[in-house]
């Protein structure tokens, strides 16, 4: 992997299997729903990085429709955050900058709609940013606004597997390797979610693999 991409966004994974849909609008949660699917499909089972970003790309383009056809509502600005980040992981480097400032932008215009979309999902993603991301000069990223948002996600969905692995992932990043292992604990422990198969498994890949990481740095010491 290059070394910009990894300055820019590491393993940034702001790959977010969305929660629950609940809004009044069955034909928009159906098409939100489809975001949902065709993310878990690129992120979890597309092979190659080539044929990911192809495919993000596209899924990036049918956002953006998917928005424009709803406006005035968070799910879609949420999920076109999280496929836009997505892309920006894949993509890496400097342009990747570009993708997740228009990302944060997204998550900020459905903080104003409603914070609590999505179970949530917001301040998830925009933790998730905030620590992903590198600070000033080159990014926004900022640990405390992180810490912040992470906490206020786990406040509306203590339970869920999203936010309590975005929660672990930052702890184990700052050092607070007792404590990230158990909230990733806590993640693993999530209830399944209906339709969310691909997601959910591919979830609990990563959690595994940070507390593998974990384990790694314990036995270091």
């Amino acid at each position: 992997m290059r070394a910009d991409k990894k300055l820019i966004l590491a393993t940034l994974s702001l790959l977010l299997a969305g929660s629950a849909l609940a809004s009044p609008d069955p034909a928009m949660d159906a098409k939100v729903a489809e975001l949902q699917a065709g993310w878990a499909h690129v992120k979890y089972e597309v092979k190659g990085e080539d044929a990911q970003l192809a495919d993000m790309e596209g899924l990036a383009n049918q956002a953006k429709t998917v928005t424009a056809a709803y406006p005035g509502k968070a799910e879609p600005l949420i999920w076109e955050a999280i496929i836009l980040s997505s892309e920006a992981g894949i993509k890496g480097g400097m342009g990747a900058l570009s993708l997740v400032k228009e990302a944060k932008a997204k998550l900020e215009a459905a903080e104003q709609i409603d914070p609590t979309a999505l179970d949530g999902s917001v301040n998830t993603s925009l933790g998730s940013l905030y620590y992903q991301v590198p600070g000033f000069p080159i990014g926004f990223g900022s640990d405390k606004k992180a810490k912040a948002y992470l906490e206020k996600a786990l406040a509306q969905n203590p339970d869920g597997i999203d936010p309590n692995y975005f929660y672990g992932d930052f702890l184990f990043r700052q050092g607070e390797y007792a404590k990230a292992r158990d909230v990733l604990n806590h993640a693993l422990a999530a209830a399944p979610r209906p339709g969310r198969e691909v997601a959910d498994a591919g979830r609990r890949e990563e959690i595994n693999a940070v507390l593998a990481q974990i384990e790694t740095k314990v036995a270091r010491r």
